[in-house]
């Protein structure tokens, strides 16, 4: 996948590219924060905190430890379902707590051995999903499907299952099947839908139109599809169940974006009086919801950001 889809409107994770290596002069943090301090720093994945490569640099490897080191928790939040759980446990170094697939699955890692403690996980029944498929299609015409299994949830490494033709962007396992067989007879944990015609923000505005929120929540990555999860399931819902289990609040957190995804969690942590941190590389309405910006995750945005805010007067390392 290349270039903008067609009809956007907005800014695509490849779209995005071009920003990724984008140095932001991070200015005088310390007159813009005052005397607040994080308890609990939250980015999300792709697009923040990994590189266009997928990984973790060195250097955000590096400030990831030592924020933790000075006593700050680090939870990555992700659209990224249970299926690639090991992925997300590398990115956050086996430790802590992460929200995975947009807000509807959360855990706690296991460590010296122990289980992981799954915090969160809903799903959504098959037939509420076609409903609301049918009902998108019939403003947007004819979409193509894949889909996450909420049953196979407790085995986290099931393939997804997907339409012929999806054209999926991640190089892992999937069951290609045909559109009959894409929905499984058990519950669903989220639904992608692309369009071949639309782009992700026309597509998410017109499902909007037409998909009571009391059915199913919409959003996108920048990826090229949507995704449609169960009611109620966003990132700032799933980083409620963190914060109920650390004994924070929303006004503690220092949160990290890029795409409409991560909008929920930027506006709830700023309602509470927290920081929500857009890269260079963020949509627009990413960066709009933002009240602080930082480099590009190729040029290490969240790494500087957390060296800058750890290097404060007053910031315990």
């Amino acid at each position: 996948m290349t270039g903008d889809q067609p009809g956007g409107g907005g800014l695509t994770a490849p779209a995005a590219a071009g920003r990724a290596q984008e140095l932001v002069d991070l200015g005088d943090l310390g007159a813009r924060l005052g005397s607040w301090r994080p308890r609990l720093v939250v980015s999300d994945m792709d697009g923040t905190l990994l590189d266009s490569a997928g990984e973790v640099s060195a250097r955000t490897a590096t400030a990831i430890a030592a924020c933790r080191a000075a006593g700050i928790p680090v939870v990555g939040a992700t659209g990224r379902g249970p299926r690639l759980l090991e992925s997300v446990r590398a990115a956050m170094a086996g430790q802590g707590i992460a929200v995975l697939a947009q807000g509807g699955y959360v855990v706690r890692f296991g460590t010296g051995g122990e289980r992981d403690e799954v915090l969160r996980t809903v799903g959504m029944t098959r037939e509420v999903a076609t409903a609301v498929i049918a009902a998108i299609e019939d403003v947007a015409g004819e979409l193509i499907v894949a889909v996450e299994d909420a049953a196979e949830q407790a085995e986290a490494l099931q393939p997804l299952r997907v339409q012929h033709g999806f054209d999926w962007p991640y190089p892992e396992p999937a069951h290609l099947l045909p559109r009959h067989e894409v929905l499984p007879v058990g519950a669903v944990l989220k639904v992608f839908l692309r369009s071949p015609r639309l782009g992700e923000d026309q597509l998410v505005a017109l499902a909007r139109s037409v998909v009571d929120p009391a059915d199913a929540e919409l959003t996108h990555a920048g990826l090229g599809f949507i995704e449609v999860l169960p009611p109620g399931v966003t990132k700032a819902t799933g980083l409620a169940v963190v914060l109920d289990a650390l004994g924070v609040g929303f006004g503690d957190v220092l949160v990290f974006g890029d795409m409409p995804n991560d909008l929920p969690m930027f506006e709830a942590v700023t309602a509470g009086g927290g920081r929500a941190v857009a890269m260079a590389n963020a949509h627009p309405a990413v960066r709009a919801a933002a009240g602080d910006r930082t480099s590009g995750h190729d040029a290490d945005g969240v790494a500087r950001y957390l060296e800058a805010l750890l290097a404060l007067e007053g910031t315990d390392v």
